[in-house]
């Protein structure tokens, strides 16, 4: 699942980018609000972390050009501790959340997941499509005959990402879009490797392939 991170404190960026990416996520970090307002036009992020104070102009303004562009994904601002209207005015731009600096990484992942939730229609932390349940926190697929398995974090984006829709078509390069970062170079044989490997634990019919097209999570409910 594809997120944008925007801090430009570089500490605080390293350090939620290191744990956004163990939970799940693929990363993408920019430290400005030119690049933030390009990226969030340019990319397809399942949601956006925005810190509002930037160095080169205010991240509000870049909530309002993504918004006045009728870009939907779920945004959490990140203020300053105490600057309510910060608060307030990040919400009227269309912003869906916010949390104030200094502030726990458990509390950040905690809403920004169910700000995904939401924007799923969804209200647990479990994806469950034809039998299949995917638990997103411990990242671990729960198979029909009620066996558990273990994924790598490669295996539980793919499979989050097709589950998230099932019976949507899903081209090789979406996939891959939500699985890497822009620094990241994977071969193109990346995704039939991991499509291939899932099959191992879902079986042949859950995921299928349409040729020249994409991939489909078949189970539906």
């Amino acid at each position: 699942m594809r997120l944008l991170l925007v801090e430009d404190d570089s500490l605080i960026a390293e350090s939620l980018n290191r744990q956004l990416t163990a939970s799940g996520f693929t990363v993408d970090e920019t430290g400005t609000a030119k690049q933030a307002e390009r990226l969030g036009k340019q990319e397809d992020y399942r949601a956006v972390v925005l810190d509002l104070g930037l160095p080169d102009g205010s991240g509000l303004d870049v909530l309002k050009s993504w918004r006045a562009d009728k870009l939907t994904m779920p945004v959490l601002i990140l203020t300053a501790r105490g600057d309510w209207q910060d608060k307030v005015n990040g919400l009227k731009a269309g912003a869906d959340d916010y949390l104030a600096k200094p502030f726990q990484t458990e509390e950040l992942l905690a809403r920004l997941n169910a700000l995904i939730r939401r924007s799923e229609g969804r209200v647990e932390a479990k994806l469950a499509a034809g039998g299949f349940e995917l638990d997103e926190y411990r990242q671990c697929l729960q198979t029909p005959d009620g066996r558990e398995h273990s994924l790598t974090g490669t295996e539980f984006r793919l499979l989050r990402c097709l589950m998230s829709r099932p019976g949507q078509l899903f081209s090789k390069e979406q996939l891959l879009e939500q699985l890497y970062n822009l620094n990241d170079s994977p071969s193109d044989n990346t995704i039939e490797a991991y499509v291939r490997r899932l099959r191992k634990i879902t079986g042949a019919e859950a995921i299928t392939t349409r040729r020249g097209q994409g991939y489909i999570f078949n189970a539906m409910d």
